[in-house]
């Protein structure tokens, strides 16, 4: 099961940068607003894990960014699918953009792949096996101080117009902190969480799709992660242990 997701992420990656900086050739739409944008390319490598889905597991459902649920037969086995996490990068021509796909069985993930194409980077994880990065093992930070840690976070799409748009959290945390990040990509904030090259990281106002592959590498790797908010989207924050601890005292 692991390898054909995998395999689903490798090939959904090859369409995406098949556009990346490619000028002319990517097209954009604007969604909510000016920050909440979708191109092409996520059309496309949408279609194509739909498309791979159909043809390999058919009775399965699917929850995708862009065209919402799909029911299948088997609906006790969901994919839930980010064709391009971090679009605003990807538009840019900013290399942290990911292909998220995580797979729950029963309402549990069971298994998660983020692939960043532009880097060469493609995490997995199974529950209860560990997690990997390009088939290596990774674990979570050993720093147990939050001041010798670089923290990511990153902001909802209607910060314009909602003011609860976590810029109390990011300056409640930033003096805590050796640094902030903001990647543009939860997926990669997860990741790179995951691999120990970020402390932790939290978010509010995400998607299902955002972070379901992502959180199963974090806790695989070691990490700790929570939700904490149920009335702002998906709030998520993660971390090596003791640092979760540490921030999750300082966000609201």
């Amino acid at each position: 099961m692991i390898d054909k997701i995998i395999e689903c992420a490798r090939g959904a990656g090859e369409i995406a940068l098949g556009y990346f900086r490619s000028g002319d050739r990517l097209r954009m739409e604007n969604k909510l607003n000016d920050s909440d944008i979708v191109t092409t390319a996520d059309r496309e490598s949408e279609e194509y894990i739909k498309d791979f889905i159909r043809k390999n597991f058919p009775s399965h459902s699917i929850l995708s960014e862009e065209t919402g649920t799909t029911a299948g037969s088997d609906n006790e086995v969901r994919w839930v699918v980010d064709p391009i996490d971090g679009t605003t990068n990807f538009f840019a021509g900013i290399p942290l953009w990911a292909i998220s796909i995580g797979v729950e069985i029963g309402g549990v993930t069971e298994y998660g792949v983020v692939y960043l194409p532009a880097t060469g980077e493609l995490f997995h994880a199974r529950r209860g096996c560990g997690a990997f990065l390009n088939g290596q093992p990774i674990h979570v930070s050993a720093e147990t101080r939050l001041s010798r840690s670089v923290i990511s976070t990153g902001f909802p799409v209607d910060k314009d117009t909602n003011p609860d748009n976590n810029l109390d959290n990011f300056a409640a945390v930033l003096p805590h902190v050796r640094d902030m990040r903001r990647l543009g990509s939860a997926a990669a904030d997860l990741c790179y969480t995951a691999a120990g090259i970020l402390g932790g990281f939290w978010e509010l106002g995400l998607h299902e799709w955002d972070v379901c592959a992502g959180a199963l590498i974090v806790k695989e790797a070691g990490g700790s992660i929570s939700r904490f908010r149920s009335d702002r989207g998906v709030c998520i924050v993660c971390g090596a242990p003791e640092i979760y601890n540490q921030l999750k005292k300082l966000i609201k």
